[in-house]
């Protein structure tokens, strides 16, 4: 089986578990006993953080752990606006993951907030201006992402989280995408908070990282026993944290060759299928796009009929965003690039890791060509081409 849909989970990083497993099964302690295993789970608990913040270029007391990238999205836009230091008016985008867009729809629901969304170019880009306009002296926060989760766009975010800070309003970017694949110092992406998740890296599901700048005030979502310096209580995932340091460690010290690498891979992966499959359409920036995802629509067919029948090839691949399989409706970060809705319901996510050998993701791109032949022959009744004898 050849695995494409790292974007929804990557496989577990060996590094990772060989982090996790002692913090398991010998150091199992309460990081906040204060008892021999309780200090050494606790020692491991500021490890990983000190790790964590050496990646990302801040201090270890702006590194929050939470269970995952949902947590951490709503940790952050809740808090940061629930301590409301402007105004009642936030900024975001139409094509942000649904933990963004569903804690905002709270905050509209049950706190009286204004959310403005700023425009996207047919390509997904986020322009200067679109953002400068939108912002008001009642904005107290913005948040833009980092790369798109369906499409791969990589948005200019240190440009956006400049314009931001020029008018004093607080600039937060979900990163969960960009780790691994993208720099993540935040000295010089200019964000106040980002947001990992670990599942994304290699390491396990159920563990996340929040980075908060340390004078962003910011609203505890749980309360409890004062953990995590008071933002979030709950018993720490000591495992799970040294699992995520191990992976984001692991994968952004790879940089920047293993991206540049992949990038090569990714082009030659999507120019094959271009050029092969008519009417294909790119969806997403053409350059600006991560170097471990192509995304595509294929006017006039199925997208879950040609998922079946790449999985018969040996192909394993998504439609779009794991959060919301299973729905009928369009994707709505498609249709906010201007695809309709029609060709949006025949969109194919392709997505891997690092580690994911150039021989699969060539045979990848054979495999979705002759899946899309196959579904478009069965749709309209004639004979399609031969499947390659490799893919049988």
């Amino acid at each position: 089986m050849i695995y494409l849909d790292a974007a929804a989970t990557a496989p577990l990083q060996r590094a990772a578990l060989e982090a996790l497993w002692p913090l398991l099964t010998s150091n199992f302690g309460n990081p906040s006993s204060h008892h021999a295993p309780g200090e050494a789970a606790a020692a491991a608990l500021e490890d990983a953080r000190r790790t964590v913040a050496r990646i990302l270029g801040c201090r270890a007391s702006e590194i929050t752990f939470t269970s995952g990238g949902t947590e951490s999205n709503n940790f952050v836009l809740k808090g940061i606006a629930l301590a409301a230091p402007r105004g009642r008016h936030i900024v975001t985008s139409p094509i942000e993951h649904a933990a963004v867009s569903g804690a905002l729809d709270y905050l509209t629901r049950f706190h009286g907030f204004r959310v403005s969304t700023v425009p996207v170019t047919p390509e997904g880009i986020v322009s200067l201006a679109a953002l400068e306009k939108v912002l008001t002296p009642e904005t107290t926060l913005c948040t833009l992402m980092y790369a798109n989760n369906e499409v791969g766009t990589v948005q200019p975010i240190d440009e956006l989280a400049g314009v931001c800070a020029a008018a004093g309003v607080y600039f937060h970017s979900d990163t969960v995408q960009a780790a691994g694949w993208l720099p993540l110092g935040v000295g010089a992406l200019g964000v106040d908070s980002l947001s990992i998740s670990g599942h994304k890296l290699g390491a396990p599901k159920g563990i996340g990282a929040v980075y908060l700048r340390g004078r962003v005030p910011c609203e505890p979502l749980q309360h409890g026993g004062g953990q995590e310096r008071g933002r979030r209580s709950g018993t720490e995932n000591v495992a799970g944290a040294a699992a995520l340091a191990a992976a984001l460690d692991l994968a952004q010290g790879a940089l920047p060759e293993a991206a540049q690498l992949a990038t090569v891979h990714r082009d030659a992966l999507i120019e094959h299928i271009l050029t092969h499959t008519p009417n294909a359409r790119l969806t997403g920036h053409p350059t600006r796009r991560l170097p471990g995802l192509a995304s595509f629509c294929f006017p006039g067919v199925s997208g879950e009929a040609v998922l079946l029948e790449l999985e018969r090839l040996g192909v394993v691949a998504s439609s779009g965003s794991a959060c919301a399989a299973g729905s009928d409706e369009p994707s709505a970060v498609l249709l906010a690039l201007g695809i309709d809705p029609g060709t949006a319901q025949s969109a194919l996510r392709l997505s891997w890791t690092r580690d994911t050998p150039a021989e699969e993701l060539e045979e990848a791109a054979h495999a979705v060509v002759a899946a899309v032949h196959k579904v478009r022959g069965l749709r309209s009744g004639r004979p399609t081409d031969p499947v390659p004898a490799h893919l049988h």
